[in-house]
């Protein structure tokens, strides 16, 4: 009888020492000086300090993330992320943890993720996007990510396991979280030098948004483009993107460029571009300096970045 207990409790601490727990704080800290005239709450005709702005690099940000092993390949995790504001210290958004709020239960099949996160539309543009989705992304700001956005609220989302270098996603938010429903789709690829995305999303009563990307690599040099269309309120803006990247050393030059064929958000048709340059002063650090021509406005930057 004793020997039996004995097993017994050598198995549940067994069991227990195999549910292994790790969490990990992390976070981005990127301030320059920069002049900004495109519309939005960063606007201004002078140049001024610059955190969290169009013109940085990246949001400083500060976040937490754990992951729990519970034993035959099941996990489950979470993500809590908040913005920084270098100006005065502030949070830039009014929600603390606006930039990642997710649970997430993954195993072999795959990870399921609940709460608010990135949208599969712009992960496939990260696939792709040769300045790494910064503020400055001449790519995002012209069609926002297939125009649904980076993030967002109260989405079921699902990304698959990598099939030799295919990897998919899709979210669902239903109605009675943020009063329509809204899916997102979105397929990648990531092998070798090649790179490629292909995405669809729609929000109930509106128009259907997508698009289709690709970047290759060789030697020093990549290559991208993609075709994307974006509404809001019905109102559609199409357009196509192309651009390289040249990398010696520790420096990288960027140049990607948009043309609308269609935009009826402003009603003109524009053509918008980035340069971007980028020296790496260690692995998580650079300085970088950029100007971006968007809808008519010059903008321009130059700061550094520091991921921990």
């Amino acid at each position: 009888m004793k020997k039996s207990l004995i097993a017994l409790a050598v198995v549940a601490l067994s069991g227990a020492a195999m549910a292994q727990s790790s969490v990990t704080l992390y976070g981005v800290a990127d301030a320059g000086l920069g002049k900004i005239k495109s519309a939005g709450n960063d606007a201004s005709n002078k140049v001024q300090f610059t955190s969290a702005s169009t013109m940085n690099n990246g949001d400083s940000r500060l976040g937490v993330r754990g992951v729990e092993d519970l034993g035959a390949g099941l996990k489950i995790g979470f993500n809590f992320e908040t913005g920084l504001d270098l100006d005065d210290g502030a949070t830039t958004t009014q929600t603390f943890w606006a930039r990642q709020a997710n649970l997430s239960v993954g195993g072999n099949w795959g990870t399921v993720k609940l709460g608010r996160q990135f949208t599969p539309s712009y992960l496939t543009t990260a696939a792709y996007e040769l300045t790494g989705t910064a503020n400055y992304s001449v790519l995002g700001k012209t069609y926002r990510y297939a125009g649904i956005g980076s993030r967002a609220n109260s989405a079921f989302a699902y990304v698959s396991p990598n099939f030799g270098g295919f990897t998919a996603a899709a979210a669902y938010v239903s109605k009675n979280d943020v009063g329509a429903n809204v899916w997102d789709l979105g397929l990648m690829y990531n092998n070798g030098p090649i790179a490629a995305g292909l995405s669809a999303n729609k929000v109930t009563g509106g128009k259907t948004n997508y698009q289709l990307g690709g970047k290759y690599s060789f030697g020093n040099f990549a290559v991208a483009a993609s075709y994307n269309q974006a509404s809001q309120a019905n109102l559609r803006r199409r357009g196509a993107s192309i651009g390289g990247t040249a990398t010696f050393g520790a420096t990288s030059v960027t140049l990607d460029l948009t043309r609308d064929t269609k935009n009826e958000w402003t009603g003109k048709k524009y053509t918008n571009g980035v340069v971007e340059a980028k020296y790496a002063l260690s692995k998580r650090t650079f300085v970088y300096g950029a100007f971006l021509r968007y809808d008519g406005d010059n903008n321009y930057g130059i700061g550094v970045r520091h991921n921990f």
